[in-house]
């Protein structure tokens, strides 16, 4: 390996701003588990499918109606 390296020609990676970001979130384990069955049957890995359910939430913007009893 070299000492010192040039970086000055060097450039951004454009696919930099797609990457994932991880994060850790708390969930039931029977919300886990419906989506490990999903998946499952989908060849789908489960953190894909949260993933791809909470994208299609926010591109529709949808609103979360709950009623506390």
């Amino acid at each position: 390996m070299r000492d010192n390296y040039d970086f000055s020609k060097g450039i951004k990676n454009p696919y930099a701003k797609r990457l994932k970001k991880q994060i850790t979130i708390r969930l039931d384990p029977e919300t886990i588990d419906y989506f490990k069955t999903i998946g499952a049957s989908n060849n789908i890995p489960y953190q894909s499918l949260i993933n791809l359910y909470l994208k299609d939430c926010a591109a529709h913007k949808k609103k979360l109606k709950m009623q506390w009893v």
